[in-house]
């Protein structure tokens, strides 16, 4: 009886619980589902207009994936870590992985995209007009974000829509009296004031023709003209002028006979050949020992300066007998709570030789950011100010975590007040603060802000202006491949990697005295 009793209440199938909307189910579901499926609507038409299959298929399946997960009920820890997964391998890995590529390639200004957007470059950019070609009435219009020209025959007064694509009809537009056009439908006609703003664009906008382009002469005229220079795609060259410019694939240039390129190029694999120019380069590698070795003072002086203030100050306030400890940490974490790029840039006025404070008020005449010396000492100081305030807040969290026992413990010993600081606070302390300082360190090792906004790498001596006294490696990397060569931008991902390389040398060798410490320790 007992048995057919148990069996039929086990036949019973057990109430579903009902599920509560909570504040984490709309975050972790709704939400999730929300960005997943904005991020597809986004991205997805660009990738069929590239007719990119493969990175539409990749974002299908991603947000097949992330739908999947979060409307079924299993697989919870993956739900909290999909997202942060996501965030790192966008924002860490994939820029990471996107700098390395670069940096064996030519990207940069004038190799900015493939061979065949060359050719159209150096094709349309050599137009010229001839005696007799067609020349219109010009307005200007925008097609959504997209500047167009509306192009009016004089003598039929057909308006055509000029794209840097195409040249089609234009049906339903008005036309005044002048040849302007007063209106067409789905587009924005351009003031005279709004067109002249965008001038720029509008010199740069090309509509290819049958038999060359039509280019803008001012604001309301456009002529058509002829390329000087044609591709030929039989022997893979730009001829014209009475020269030849033959493809170079090693260097994504044309190059005619006399080692001249045309100023259009594409974008290649080169290899090695950036960080050998880094190596072989007596321009950059000659200056690049000085550069490193006041970069790692810099970073040095950094972090044993703001360490060692943080922690004295922590020290003080931490002193039992020490009153009024609410009000000077509020004050000392001031310097922290500013932006500090408008600290840096108030600070470079302080140092000014003719009306800074500082000079002022000690009465001197040094030219602080004029001299290697003291352009050096100048941003370490500043440094310093910046920096010792998060120090202090870290070594005071710190510090509240040893048991005032074992200081007490080790005065009961016979030990001095310095004796116990040496040898239990700061062991202590640095085996909680190592980590910190070594990416304290990291985060100095390429300090932009701290140089370019005080000294500007500055004071350059009269035979080098590409480096000065105060440059670190990303200042001076900085100032080679965006200086007035052009953007590098595959010379500096070749430089930065070997800036990576260091840090982390040097980061890796740290953690691993870090752990020798924590076991001597633990």
């Amino acid at each position: 009886m007992a048995l057919d009793v148990r069996e039929a209440a086990e036949s019973v199938k057990a109430p579903r619980p009902r599920r509560n909307i909570t504040t984490a189910f709309v975050v972790s579901r709704i939400a999730v589902l929300a960005v997943a499926g904005a991020l597809l609507l986004y991205a997805a038409p660009p990738l069929i207009a590239a007719r990119s299959w493969t990175g539409l298929g990749v974002l299908a399946v991603t947000t097949a994936a992330i739908g999947y997960l979060y409307l079924t009920r299993r697989f919870i820890p993956a739900k909290y870590l999909i997202p942060g997964t996501v965030f790192l391998i966008a924002f860490q890995i994939f820029p990471v992985l996107y700098t390395v590529s670069t940096a064996f390639t030519n990207f940069g200004d004038g190799h900015r995209s493939d061979k065949q957007a060359a050719i159209s470059a150096i094709e349309t950019g050599s137009v010229r007009q001839a005696p007799g070609s067609p020349e219109y009435n010009l307005t200007v219009a925008l097609r959504g974000q997209e500047l167009v020209f509306l192009l009016v025959d004089p003598d039929t007064k057909q308006v055509r829509l000029g794209t840097a694509e195409s040249l089609s009809p234009l049906p339903g537009a008005q036309v005044g009296v002048t040849g302007k056009v007063l209106r067409a439908p789905g587009l924005t006609v351009l003031t005279a004031p709004q067109a002249a703003a965008r001038g720029e664009e509008i010199s740069a906008l090309s509509v290819p023709t049958a038999d060359g382009a039509i280019k803008a002469n001012g604001l309301s005229r456009a002529v058509e003209g002829k390329a000087a220079l044609v591709y030929d795609s039989g022997c893979d060259c730009v001829r014209g002028d009475g020269q030849t410019w033959t493809a170079d694939p090693g260097q994504g240039y044309f190059v005619n006979a006399s080692g001249e390129v045309l100023a259009q190029g594409w974008q290649v694999n080169v290899g090695v050949d950036n960080f050998a120019r880094v190596l072989t380069n007596p321009t950059i590698s000659g200056y690049f020992l000085g550069v490193f070795g006041w970069n790692a003072v810099f970073a040095l002086a950094s972090v044993v300066g703001t360490f060692a203030l943080g922690m004295a100050v922590a020290l003080a306030l931490h002193h039992p007998r020490m009153r009024g400890t609410r009000f000077y940490r509020i004050a000392i974490v001031l310097p922290y709570a500013m932006p500090s790029f408008a600290m840096l840039l108030v600070w470079r006025d302080m140092f000014n030789r003719d009306f800074g404070l500082i000079n002022q008020f000690f009465g001197l005449e040094v030219d602080w950011l004029g001299q290697p010396f003291t352009a050096r000492l100048a941003v370490i100081l500043v440094n310093l100010w910046l920096g010792f305030p998060y120090m202090f807040l870290v070594t005071t969290g710190a510090l509240q975590a040893i048991p005032r026992e074992l200081t007490e413990a080790a005065s009961i010993d016979g030990a001095t007040a310095s004796q116990g600081f040496r040898r239990v606070t700061l062991p202590l302390l640095l085996v909680a603060l190592t980590p910190l300082l070594i990416s304290s360190f990291a985060f100095n090792f390429n300090n932009f802000n701290a140089i370019a906004l005080t000294s500007e790498g500055g004071p350059f001596p009269a035979e080098n202006p590409q480096v000065g006294a105060t440059d670190l490696l990303i200042t001076y990397t900085f100032r080679l491949a965006f200086g007035t060569g052009g953007a590098q931008y595959g010379f500096a991902a070749a430089v930065s990697v070997f800036i990576f390389a260091i840090v982390a040398v040097i980061s890796a060798v740290a953690f691993r005295r870090t752990r020798k410490q924590e076991e001597v320790y633990a």
